[in-house]
């Protein structure tokens, strides 16, 4: 890791060129969005055409990045440098409502010499 503050985020368990030197915990993140009413109309003659609706695909990304940054604070409360087995979850949680849950362990890190 290059910057003191920074949280080396990854989905595998056994981060390359680091050793695991203690887990702490699970953490997460958890953004909800919605659709806005501009957007709902602009897709709904999107879809008309078929292929990428821009505007949903921005959202889920925007979406992604807020969980991520949430289980991001989550681990530096807790002491960690690292999330280690990061994955996501979605899902709809009404018509135009979607939530994104990143999440993965704690844990602490150190450069292998």
């Amino acid at each position: 890791m290059h910057e003191p503050d920074a949280v080396l985020v990854t989905t595998t368990e056994q981060p390359v060129g680091h050793e695991v030197v203690k887990t702490i915990g699970h953490v997460y993140g958890i953004a909800v969005r919605s659709r806005g009413l501009g957007a709902n109309l602009v897709a709904g003659f999107r879809r008309l055409g078929g292929g990428e609706i821009p505007e949903f695909t921005r959202l889920a990304e925007d979406t992604r990045r807020h969980a991520i940054d949430r289980m991001v604070e989550n681990a530096r409360a807790q002491g960690a440098n690292a999330v280690i087995m990061m994955r996501f979850d979605s899902s709809e949680l009404g018509q135009g409502l979607a939530e994104v849950v990143a999440y993965g362990t704690a844990a602490i890190v150190e450069r292998r010499s």
